[in-house]
């Protein structure tokens, strides 16, 4: 699902811990939907939001956290 950017702006977005200063970071907003997480460019704020069911997401982390990704 794709959240329009007009319909993520009052979300409370938080940047990855794992982020350096350049910039190439992606932003969360844990609780703004139910079950779900989503997740956006951080260099473009204004932009739309990928959302992620709760198992999926976590799924990911802990595949690049195992280096499968």
């Amino acid at each position: 699902m794709i959240i329009p950017d007009s319909s993520a702006a009052g979300f409370a977005w938080t940047k990855s811990t794992y982020s350096g200063n350049q910039g190439d970071c992606i932003e969360v907003a844990h609780g703004a939907v139910p079950a779900a997480l989503p997740v956006r460019d951080s260099k473009v704020p204004a932009g739309p939001a990928v959302v992620f069911s709760d198992d999926t997401w976590w799924g990911f982390v802990d595949a690049v956290k195992r280096g499968d990704v």
